[in-house]
């Protein structure tokens, strides 16, 4: 029986011994060109090593030597019990697979025909921040941890599903028709007594607007409040969603570092004392973790007061808080009415609701209703109904407090077993709330890797890692490992730190 050609012969890699180069660095050569040629297609499985030098004549060991130089550059991942595979997720900077050059080569090369001048905030994801890359795997088995993704396998869904369909069994008229730029009227009253309740935020339901998540009130914001090349200041290290989002009308950005205070609002003022808007998480800084001090926060009011700005205050997990007494918002300190407040609500239930909500300063309603309603009319009714009706029930806050305890159940697993597994390699510090921690490399681990290459190596047996560096911009990076760890069940924690500490070890 003939013998069957392989992956060795369908790429038919050039290997000659008479060359200086080691014969492991040309097969390298070959796999990585047949990668970014497309003849080896991400998750394409490659073949065993010992059956892949039979078929090329070769050594185990050249084999062997190709794989790990590409295992170690994020070109192949490692899939335990399985094999070893195409990365889905490759290195940052490769020449497009496609034939086409890419935007920022086109950029170099000439102006692209057509587009406005700010398009390249949306199309670049280089051009004002490192855009997180990480997907949420299709497996709840996969060791994930991508911070802020919450736990829904306990959500009440059936409740829901109920709600829904009584909402819609018989609509009424106004709600079928819609209208209301800022919303379903009955969940932006829940609203608004929630937030006087637990967030301490004096507002009526005439000053919330419905948003399909906070980027989408960060846009509504600035395209009020900024002109192009306006200063905006912006926490760093801080979310790219959310500078992009505000780069994307034209604004100068202005990063204002954060330290164990919050925003160092002494440095923004050095840098720009006349920036028209600063865009905060004071009760939770993402990705720090840092509450903004009470100092730091008057401090950051009398600005806004002096030099007529606004404040975009995001409080996106203050429901997760886990030790001592809930915070107050700073819209609750604010009495010149320069904070607009913002929250999510797919945090609470599920990301795919794509959910948010706007409080205005009560001067600037009518003018963010009507901005509202000119640019999309108004959110989508489908589930507001529900939502609402799961306020008003007592459901959405018995679902928050059995999410808070499994929240703080699953940070003492993941410490407890960074205790066991990581000592000398990655430091965990406890915090009082959120749903992620942040780990520093030491020791040897510190020597080996930065956060990115770190990251790009636990890739490889399917751990999902994120390093902090992609939250930070400028020449000196914030360094460390995210470790979300809300959705990841009890029993996988300890098992995923092991396998951590295994892939960071020599």
């Amino acid at each position: 029986m003939p013998r069957r050609a392989g992956i060795g012969s369908l790429l038919m890699p050039h290997l000659d011994p008479a060359l200086p180069e080691p014969l492991f660095r040309q097969l390298y050569g070959e796999l990585r060109q047949a990668i970014l040629g497309g003849r080896l297609t991400p998750g394409a499985r490659m073949p065993a090593s010992r059956a892949f030098a039979d078929e090329l004549a070769v050594s185990r060991n050249t084999v062997l030597g190709a794989y790990e130089q590409l295992l170690s550059e994020g070109y192949l991942e490692m899939r335990p019990g399985s094999g070893t595979y195409v990365a889905a997720d490759l290195p940052d900077l490769l020449p497009d697979r496609t034939g086409k050059r890419p935007i920022g080569e086109e950029k170099a090369q000439g102006q692209l025909a057509g587009w406005a001048r700010r398009a390249a905030t949306l199309i670049d994801p280089e051009a004002n921040s490192r855009q997180s890359r990480d997907h949420i795997p299709g497996s709840v088995w996969t060791p994930c941890f991508i911070p802020g993704l919450p736990d829904c396998s306990d959500f009440p869904f059936a409740a829901w599903s109920r709600l829904l369909a009584k909402s819609w069994r018989d609509p009424e008229r106004a709600l079928v028709m819609g209208g209301d730029p800022g919303g379903y009227l009955p969940l932006r009253e829940a609203v608004a007594d929630y937030l006087r309740q637990v967030r301490g935020v004096d507002c009526a339901a005439e000053d919330v607007l419905i948003v399909s998540g906070i980027r989408q009130a960060v846009d509504l914001t600035c395209r009020l409040l900024i002109d192009p090349g306006d200063p905006v200041w912006v926490e760093r290290p801080g979310f790219p969603g959310l500078r992009a989002a505000i780069a994307a009308q034209g604004a100068q950005l202005i990063h204002v570092p954060v330290d164990d205070e919050g925003l160092d609002v002494a440095d923004g003022l050095r840098q720009a004392a006349r920036a028209r808007l600063a865009c905060v998480a004071p009760s939770h800084q993402y990705p720090l973790g840092v509450v903004m001090s009470l100092q730091r926060r008057l401090a950051l009011l009398a600005w806004a007061r002096e030099a007529k700005a606004w404040i975009l205050e995001d409080d996106y997990d203050s429901e997760y808080r886990y030790a001592g007494r809930p915070l107050a918002a700073l819209r609750s300190l604010d009495e010149d009415g320069r904070v607009i407040y913002m929250g999510s609500l797919s945090k609470l239930l599920f990301p795919s609701l794509r959910l948010g909500y706007l409080v205005t300063p009560p001067q600037l309603t009518a003018a963010f209703r009507h901005a509202r309603s000119v640019i999309d009319d108004q959110p989508s009714m489908s589930t507001q109904p529900a939502l609402a009706a799961l306020f008003q029930s007592g459901l959405l806050a018995a679902h928050v407090r059995r999410m808070r305890k499994r929240y703080a159940r699953r940070q003492q697993l993941l410490l407890q077993a960074a205790a066991k597994h990581l000592e000398g390699q990655i430091e965990l510090r406890p915090d009082e709330a959120g749903l992620h921690l942040v780990g520093q490399l030491v020791g040897a681990a510190a020597q080996r890797f930065d956060d990115e290459t770190a990251s790009h190596h636990l890739r490889q047996a399917g751990l999902v890692v994120p390093p902090l560096s992609r939250y930070d911009v400028g020449p000196r990076l914030r360094r460390g490992l995210m470790f979300g760890y809300a959705a990841v069940p009890d029993m996988r924690i300890e098992p995923a730190i092991a396998l951590v500490a295994k892939m960071l070890k020599p």
